[in-house]
């Protein structure tokens, strides 16, 4: 994680300044960060990073860096930061578990861990 949320938050900071200015559309935001988040997991895996185990960090490290719109979603439902947490920590694990040879359950546990430790 320390080496994977300075690689994400630098680039993801840059093109979400560019979409709040009116420079990108949604589709082309969600292609960009698509784009970003494969450059990522290439690179992890070019480092020796078995491929279950980048996309888990990778996951965390969104979700970490999504902490500013997971509180301000959970404010305007009026609902603790936990409940917001949760789901989409349980989304998370739920495409980890489709998509790689993982249980859903430790897929869970491992990325909850990573936004406790990582969050603010």
């Amino acid at each position: 994680m320390e080496v994977v949320l300075p690689r994400l938050a630098r680039p993801l900071y840059q093109q979400l300044k560019r979409y709040r200015a009116g420079q990108m559309s949604d589709a082309q935001f969600t292609k960009g960060f698509e784009s970003l988040l494969r450059r990522q997991h290439a690179w992890l895996a070019r480092q020796g990073v078995p491929e279950a185990r980048a996309a888990l960090a990778i996951h965390g490290a969104v979700l970490v860096l999504s902490g500013p719109g997971l509180r301000a979603e959970a404010h305007e439902a009026v609902v603790p930061l936990e409940v917001i947490e949760c789901r989409a920590i349980r989304e998370a694990a739920a495409d980890l578990a489709k998509n790689y040879d993982v249980v859903e359950r430790q897929a869970f546990r491992a990325i909850s861990r990573l936004v406790a430790r990582y969050g603010d």
